[in-house]
């Protein structure tokens, strides 16, 4: 019998949504009974990751994890998934505030990220960056890349833009995702040197579901997803769904 997973979510709904969708088709489960039990948060009110980390206003925000985190270990979670790349600027302060383990979705990116490098694609030791503008700033992919040995890349200040365009105008918009914007951040990453880009952002995980993207990208929540299912006693299994 798996243990219970607890996930805050709601930032945004679609990336939610995507994530139990995902979690469903890598557990491998032949009947209901075999899928894990989840309690999902979908706090759609959450303020804005982002908006909080640049303003210094994160008082509110914080107050809203805590309340949800109370929440999730009264139903017992075992283990807790915050599906958004941003708010794990937070985490050390959100971890402090609850016993039960919250998965680290930034570390183990970056660890799955190095592996990638090494036993796969080879190249510079160079680990491109797409997230919002709060992660980039904040530093949090940048601190776990040089943990692990590895260069933290961002894109430059006009790539940057189209990043956050597909995130806020694109995809939490609404409309379908400009391919151009992925390209033209994409391209400028790799002209930077960059073996492994991180798609740090549960927005562009949602892209991937528009338009397929190059196999040295890794989506930070495919590795949230993995580590949900195995850490809820389950087995995970490759493919999509």
């Amino acid at each position: 019998m798996s243990s219970i997973l607890g996930v805050i979510g709601g930032m945004g709904p679609e990336a939610t949504a995507l994530f139990y969708e995902e979690v469903i088709a890598h557990t491998k489960a032949e009947k209901d009974q075999e899928h894990i039990d989840m309690v999902i948060l979908s706090h759609a009110s959450m303020p804005d990751r982002t908006q909080a980390i640049l303003s210094g206003r994160e008082d509110e925000l914080l107050k809203a994890m805590r309340s949800d985190v109370g929440i999730l270990e009264t139903a017992g979670a075992a283990n807790i998934a915050i599906p958004c790349n941003t708010s794990h600027y937070f985490y050390d302060r959100i971890q402090a505030m609850t016993a039960v383990p919250i998965i680290n979705m930034v570390r183990e990116s970056v660890r799955s990220a190095a592996s990638l490098i090494t036993s796969g694609i080879g190249g510079h030791p160079r680990i491109g960056i797409m997230a919002t503008d709060g992660t980039v700033r904040t530093g949090v992919y940048h601190r776990e890349c040089e943990a692990a040995g590895y260069e933290a890349v961002v894109p430059s200040e006009e790539a940057q833009k189209d990043v956050m365009s597909i995130i806020y105008d694109d995809i939490k918009g609404g409309r379908t995702p400009d391919r151009s914007k992925f390209s033209r951040a994409y391209d400028q990453l790799k002209s930077k040197g960059c073996s492994c880009i991180i798609l740090a952002c549960t927005e562009l995980s949602v892209y991937t579901k528009y338009y397929p993207v190059p196999a040295d990208c890794l989506d930070a929540m495919d590795i949230l997803v993995r580590e949900s299912i195995l850490r809820s006693g389950a087995q995970y299994i490759d493919g999509s769904c």
